[in-house]
This record gives structure tokens, C-alpha cells and sequence, in this order.
């Protein structure tokens, strides 16, 4: 069996891509980025925490085999796709896109004056060869100081998360206030995100009381946690609040 870990990249420990009109930070291998020791974490394969300015955004190509899912932090990002679809992703709406056996696809930002904030994440379907599909639900009501993690994708049946074709994943996401606290999922593989804000990992003790665990440092915006068979741990957020997007994988 494997020892539980938890691992912790920062926002400067992970890939940067600098394009211009593109600034992106990757958790795991993408593009000319290459780590053999980066390749995913469970059936999470791409975690890209992307910021495209006024007017740019990536054109017209192509995937196959891929369940994508696209969470907006900020900002707007209109997508078009070969299947008829042309759609405005905004903050609270989750979109997947099946990309099947073949789907051609463009990601622009929609405003010609703003920036927008996006994490797009990407895990493989269950079943390979099935026919390319796209799905939106906006789950801005379900979040919210209070309301713990929120399935936002999942191929588990989860009440008003958007459905990916892989049943041994979820996402989801917490919007927390200042000092809120989260429990995070118990599972194989659990990577949690800091899309916004801050916090530190927490570790349950007797009569409810938690504490900080010893290795976690001060968790900032674009840091990724890996959590491997690690128990139970939970987040806490900082002074400013946090917004956690969370995946739980076999």
C-alpha cells in the first residue's frame, strides 16, 4: 500500500506559461511542459489556472477522449463549438465539454475590455469512443459561506453538478468566508486548489478542536495540495476568505 502524503506546489513551484495575451500556471505537465514526476494526480491530468486578456483567447482546435471542465473565477469566456454549441461561461456556471471522439472547440475571452480567470481541468472518460457532448448548469445558488464543498462535475449522479463520463471523480468547489473552515474529501487521491484567497490545512483533534498541521505553511492563491490516502484534513481560510476547487479521484 501507499503511505499518505500531502504535498504542497505553490503558485511559483508550478509550470508558467507567458504568452502575452496568455498567463498560465499548470499543475501537471501541458505543452512544452515536461516532468516525469508531473504527469497527474489520480485521474486528474490537467489543472491550468489561466488569465487571458481583453479580446485574446485560444482558437479553433481540437481534442478526442477527454472530459473538460471549465470553471470561470472571473470575467467571462465565450466558447464556440463543432457541435453547434456557443455559449457564455461566467463566475458560478460549471461547463463540461465531452470532447468524445473528436470535438474542434474555441475559448475567447468575451469582453473586449476585461481580463478573465479561468481554471480548466481535465480527466479521462471511463469509457473511450462515446459521442462529443457539452452540458452547463449555473450553481451560483448551492455556494455560499456555509455550504461546505458543492459537486459541481461529477459521474456519480450528484444533484445539480454538471455529468462527466467518468464515474470515480467529482469536483467541488467551497466558497468560504473569512476563518470558515472545510472538511475535504476522504479519498485515494484529493487535489484541492486555491483558486482565491488563502488558508492553511488543518487536522482534526479530540472534542472538535483542530489544528494546524505541522508542515502547512500559509496556503496562497494558485497553491495545489495533493492529499494521498491522507485521513481526514481540513481547510481553513484565511482572514480574506478563500474559493477551493477540489477534486476527488480513485
Amino acid at each position: 500500500m501507499t503511505e499518505p502524503t500531502i504535498e504542497i506546489r505553490t503558485r511559483e513551484q508550478r509550470f508558467h506559461t507567458d504568452l502575452g495575451w496568455l498567463d498560465s500556471r499548470h499543475s501537471f505537465n501541458f505543452g512544452h511542459h515536461s516532468d516525469p514526476a508531473q504527469k497527474g494526480f489520480g485521474l486528474l491530468l490537467v489543472n491550468n489556472d489561466d488569465r487571458v486578456t481583453a479580446g485574446g483567447g485560444f482558437g479553433e482546435h481540437g481534442h478526442a477522449d477527454m472530459e473538460i471542465v471549465t470553471w470561470v473565477l472571473s470575467g467571462s469566456l465565450a466558447h464556440g463549438d463543432s457541435i453547434g454549441t456557443n455559449d457564455v461561461i461566467y463566475p458560478g456556471l460549471a461547463q463540461r465539454m465531452s470532447a468524445g471522439t473528436g470535438i474542434r472547440h474555441s475559448e475567447m475571452n468575451a469582453s473586449s475590455t476585461e481580463p478573465v480567470h479561468f481554471v480548466q481541468m481535465w480527466v479521462p472518460p471511463h469509457e473511450r469512443g462515446i459521442a462529443p457532448g457539452y452540458e452547463q448548469a449555473d450553481v451560483t445558488d448551492l455556494l455560499g459561506p456555509g455550504a461546505g464543498l458543492v459537486a459541481v462535475a461529477s459521474g456519480q449522479g450528484h444533484a445539480g453538478a454538471v455529468a462527466i463520463h467518468q464515474r470515480d471523480a467529482v469536483m467541488w468547489v467551497a466558497r468560504l468566508s473569512a476563518d470558515e473552515t472545510v472538511a475535504l474529501p476522504e479519498a485515494p487521491h484529493v487535489h484541492t486548489f486555491v483558486a482565491v484567497g488563502s488558508g492553511t490545512l488543518v487536522a482534526p483533534e479530540a472534542a472538535g478542536v483542530t489544528a494546524t498541521l505541522g508542515h502547512s505553511p500559509s496556503l496562497t492563491s494558485g497553491s495545489a495540495i495533493r492529499l494521498a490516502g491522507a485521513g481526514p484534513v481540513a481547510f481553513a481560510a484565511g482572514a480574506g476568505g478563500a474559493e477551493l476547487i477540489v477534486w476527488e479521484t480513485a
